[in-house]
């Protein structure tokens, strides 16, 4: 009886001595496949603000602008990985989009979309007027931004910074960035032709994108 005893403790021993064992190197086997994994992966890329490639100095605001799709999608407007226009918004319409930004503390300040197909003008130029001393001025197009527009708004965009207002014609894709009160033409602009032979849609040219880092304004 006593060897038989014996016997069976020692069974039990052996199978617990077995199961640690086991459950030993799954544990280690578990965690090698960890940090290989971890060794392995891709890194993840860092993400910047507003999706830029790369980040801004800290005395600067990251933004990225895109034009309208034809007349089908909304022009995007972001700064500071804040949207401040967009189609999902519902605050864009057909002609010129507009967000005015304080200059000094990236603050939105006003927005609005002046119709240049069936709309008026002199709405434009009176918001243009008003646009206060430092503030950064965005703009972006809608299906057809110019065939309202007259040579007062134009020499006011251009007076804004922008180089290519002039020349803006129907149906043409356009992004820009400015200021009031700027001294020279604006880095920041992108403009595409309404060609038939180079339209990348049907009656409209393909979409622009824009990124940067606008410089703060500074006392």
């Amino acid at each position: 009886m006593m060897r038989a005893g014996g016997l069976l403790k020692l069974a039990v021993l052996v199978s617990i001595l077995f199961l640690v064992v086991f459950l030993a190197f799954e544990l280690l086997e578990s965690n090698m496949n960890l940090n290989l994994g971890k060794v392995l992966a891709p890194p993840v890329p860092p993400r910047h603000k507003c999706g830029l490639s790369k980040s801004c100095p800290e005395d600067h605001f990251a933004f990225k602008i895109t034009s309208g799709a034809a007349s089908v999608v909304g022009p995007k407007m972001c700064l500071q990985d804040n949207v401040l226009m967009s189609g999902v918004k519902n605050n864009v319409g057909r002609g010129i989009n507009i967000a005015l930004i304080n200059g000094k503390t990236g603050e939105l300040t006003k927005i609005d979309s002046f119709d240049m197909w069936s709309g008026d003008v002199n709405h434009l130029i009176k918001f243009l007027k008003e646009i206060e001393d430092g503030s950064i001025v965005m703009m972006a197009t809608f299906d057809d931004p110019a065939t309202k527009l007259n040579d007062e708004a134009r020499n006011m965009i251009a007076e804004l910074g922008s180089s290519s207002i002039s020349i803006l014609g129907f149906r043409d894709n356009w992004v820009f960035v400015g200021g009031k009160g700027i001294k020279t033409k604006s880095p920041f602009e992108q403009h595409i032709k309404n060609n038939a032979e180079t339209n990348k849609y049907e009656g409209w040219p393909e979409v622009l994108e824009m990124e940067g880092c606008i410089p703060m304004k500074h006392e």
